[in-house]
């Protein structure tokens, strides 16, 4: 391959946009930038007609040999809110069926298709064996090795079949941490015979099937002791290339994350990368630091801090990509097969409810008090929370309802609900856990934990838990309640003790 340097350089960064359309000075910045990956946002994607004229218009003037990311995890993480709600990973690993996560997969990518997105950041092969880590949680497909690969795999051969890339991350493992990585660099303190036998275990067992693969801005001294995984050269090619062997594309987790740019800067961290092993740098949200990002692995490569060779070989990869998954123009989203991918999703939903103790069958038509936080708060990687008139008009269709609001959970004191024997439900709408005065003194007669299946740890009383809000799963579980539908689901994860906080 002969390209001039710029051109070289632009191939592997990868970035954003700031809204759904592809304004001039947008189009201008990515042609200067040289640039054929972009990621794109729940700001990008409003609808349906206005994500494919975007596709469209970056086509336009990048070229069709493009890259359209995003991430589409299913759960609480789905980048569009008109395709239809994909279970989470850990709904569909409580299901714990692994022609239904193949099914799901294809279903998933048969979506994106249709927009003429070609690269979708899942499946999560990260163990979420900690219960208090702030931002996997369901996301993950459990915390066995074995289990939680054959339902990835699965998920991905169905995905794959469609002609839509996956991504599995976050190498080598962000399940066992206590901090997310949006908000400060986690450290896993593990002797690396345990990393291997443990957090690696899924990455090897599909490192052989996997077109592409994101890094982790995660500190693991027993592999480096100086570098996060996403800039270490003994993690991105020592381990996953040479050990694992690795051929696929690697991709960094977003640079803009304090882990990241609050130590080392997005351009620092561009070259960085690049030079450990990384195929593809994700430089986000900040326009002068896309070009910073360009100008300083341009003059990494003019210096030859950076190996002309080493950005061939990334580029290569990622041609090879582009050349297995292209951007579909022509992948209608029929009618019919939106509705069967929606029942597909329900079903699986359904599938996932778990009980957590024993729970009561509570007649259709009965009163109920259900307490619930007026608007979950976006957890920095779902983008939006399950708001309350959701839940109340899921519910309401076969309950009576009196409803307590709250906007803060230190607001709500359980002291003042009335004292009148009315059957009482906690609503658990947000990733938060519960602290030492929520477990003292809250006393539902039943929990329902419809995001972070941890929470039912945390509050003494019988939970239902469906790992996550969509309709879909806000209508199982109101069936269940009702007496209308089981909670056969199995949990894939121990939820340990309550909460302490850290």
């Amino acid at each position: 391959m002969s390209l001039p340097p710029q051109q070289l350089t632009g191939r592997c960064l990868m970035v954003d946009l700031p809204g759904p359309e592809l304004s001039r000075e947008d189009a201008a910045r990515l042609q200067k930038l040289q640039v054929r990956a972009v990621c794109l946002f729940r700001r990008n994607v409003p609808d349906a007609a206005r994500a494919r004229q975007l596709v469209a218009d970056l086509k336009s003037a990048l070229g069709d040999d493009i890259l359209i990311g995003l991430d589409q995890e299913g759960g609480a993480v789905m980048r569009t809110q008109f395709l239809p709600q994909a279970p989470s990973a850990m709904a569909l690993a409580a299901a714990d069926d692994a022609a239904l996560s193949r099914e799901v997969g294809a279903a998933v990518a048969r979506g994106l298709k249709s927009l003429g997105v070609n690269w979708n950041f899942a499946p999560v092969l990260d163990l979420n064996n900690n219960p208090a880590n702030p931002v996997i949680g369901e996301r993950s497909f459990g915390a066995d090795p074995a289990r939680a690969a054959l339902l990835a795999r699965a998920w991905m051969d169905g995905h794959l079949a469609e002609g839509v890339a996956c991504c599995v991350k976050h190498f080598p493992g962000h399940g066992d941490t206590h901090t997310d990585s949006h908000l400060d660099l986690p450290v896993v303190d593990k002797p690396q015979a345990e990393l291997r036998d443990y957090e690696l275990a899924p990455f090897q067992a599909l490192a052989g099937h996997a077109p592409a693969l994101m890094s982790a801005h995660i500190r693991f001294p027993a592999l480096d002791t100086e570098w996060p995984a996403t800039l270490s050269p003994a993690i991105l090619t020592g381990l996953l290339r040479r050990e694992l062997g690795y051929r696929g594309v690697a991709i960094t987790d977003a640079l803009n994350m304090k882990a990241i740019r609050e130590r080392w800067g997005q351009a620092f961290g561009a070259v960085q990368t690049l030079k450990a092993g990384a195929d593809l740098a994700l430089v986000l949200q900040f326009a002068d630091e896309m070009q910073h990002s360009a100008d300083a692995v341009a003059a990494a490569l003019a210096s030859g801090e950076l190996a002309t060779a080493r950005l061939i070989e990334a580029s290569e990869r990622v041609d090879a990509l582009i050349r297995r998954f292209p951007s579909r123009a022509d992948a209608p989203y029929r009618a019919e097969q939106r509705a069967a991918d929606e029942a597909l999703f329900a079903e699986a939903w359904q599938r996932a409810l778990t009980a957590h103790g024993p729970l009561p069958t509570l007649p259709a038509g009965r009163r109920l008090r259900l307490v619930v936080q007026d608007q979950a708060p976006s957890d920095g990687v779902s983008e939006e929370g399950l708001a309350a008139d959701r839940l109340i008009a899921a519910l309401s269709r076969r309950h009576a309802l009196e409803v307590v609001r709250f906007e803060r959970r230190e607001a709500l004191h359980w002291d003042t609900l009335p004292q009148d024997g009315l059957y009482t439900v906690l609503a658990s709408t947000t990733r938060e856990r519960y602290g030492a005065r929520e477990r003292q003194s809250w006393k539902p007669d039943l929990h329902m934990a419809l995001w972070n299946p941890y929470a039912a740890a945390d509050i003494a009383a019988p939970a239902l838990i469906s790992y996550g809000f969509a309709d879909a799963a806000l209508d199982a579980a109101s069936r269940c309640l009702a007496g209308d539908a089981i909670a056969a689901g199995r949990l894939p994860v121990q939820l340990g003790a309550p909460y302490q906080e850290q």
